[in-house]
């Protein structure tokens, strides 16, 4: 192990015996897949001492007791600042899983810019969990909207409930346009599919539809990291996948796991590779978009489309701090 780890026996998944050293290891090992796409990305730990058995809590700020070598960024928020911990290596990587922290959340932006995201994300979260080909098409309408306004998506599983579809981005647009244009793009989607899709956050509200959630895209909101461990049974992991996998229905949000994933890097390595290179313009499909705008026809039937914070309280669940 590149650090120490303290209490390596602690069990933090009990329903699988998968311990902190066990947690610790996997993050070791996935770091060269991993380390491209949370590097210098704003961190928010999920963290869990006592296992996922019992309510954890987010942890933004490491003001204090942090090692000298971490590093950290400093970032306005109301009222004061919040310095962040950054991942810049196995080492930072490997730090988080010894704080228990067994989900790193991430920014949309890397230190080196904080105005400009390097990737717009959609959260298609489904009010319940027993449709997954309606998963699937609400994950595959809105990649071919994506299509239409000339973006390419890419896609993993959450190792929750749904899928993360991600844009990357090219860097020219600040912050307040991504977060507009997701929003625009997801309200465009609903619209289309207003039988199975919403934008109600409130599950009361949604009459168990799927949440298409674009508020990943605001100033401090997060993400799952790619390759994260999510704390529910079994340690699924936040995945890269391809589409071809989700059309095929190869792939659900918890698929693949902390003990499954190192044979699924030796058999396909870093899915999201080629999207570090893949940085796209919003400027075209934004354009393209207020186009569609006027020429929505929402959806007649329930199928289908085509293929082409949390609070404290039960297992798994975390308060934020």
């Amino acid at each position: 192990m590149i650090i120490p780890i303290s209490h390596p026996d602690k069990i933090l998944f009990p329903d699988d015996g998968i311990t902190k050293g066990e947690l610790a290891e996997y993050y070791e090992a996935i770091a060269p897949a991993m380390l491209p796409h949370i590097v210098g990305r704003p961190v928010t730990m999920e963290r869990f001492h006592r296992g996922i058995s019992a309510p954890g809590f987010f942890q933004k700020d490491v003001s204090k007791g942090f090692p000298a070598w971490l590093q950290r960024v400093e970032v306005p928020k109301h009222g004061g600042t919040v310095h962040h911990p950054i991942v810049t290596d196995v080492r930072s990587l490997v730090w988080l899983a010894n704080q228990n922290c067994i989900t790193p959340h991430v920014w949309t932006r890397r230190v080196t810019d904080l105005r400009h995201p390097d990737v717009c994300v959609f959260d298609l979260d489904p009010s319940v969990e027993d449709r997954p080909d309606v998963l699937r098409g609400a994950a595959l309408a809105l990649r071919d909207l994506l299509e239409e306004l000339g973006l390419v998506s890419w896609v993993k599983t959450t190792g929750s409930k749904g899928f993360h579809i991600v844009v990357p981005l090219d860097g020219s647009a600040e912050l307040p346009k991504a977060a507009h244009f997701a929003d625009a793009v997801g309200t465009l989607l609903v619209k289309r599919n207003e039988a199975v899709l919403t934008q109600e956050f409130h599950k009361a509200d949604r009459g168990g539809r799927i949440l298409v959630d674009t508020g990943r895209n605001t100033y401090s909101a997060t993400f799952a990291a790619a390759y994260a461990v999510r704390a529910k049974p079994g340690a699924p992991v936040s995945a890269p996948c391809t589409w071809k996998e989700v059309e095929r229905g190869d792939v659900q949000p918890r698929t693949f796991t902390l003990r499954t994933m190192h044979a699924r890097i030796a058999a396909a390595g870093d899915l999201w590779a080629e999207m570090l290179h893949g940085g796209q313009s919003l400027g075209p499909a934004v354009e393209r978009l207020k186009k569609l705008q006027g020429k929505v026809t929402p959806a007649k039937t329930t199928s289908a489309p085509r293929e082409r914070r949390p609070r404290a309280g039960r297992s798994g669940r975390a308060r934020e701090i």
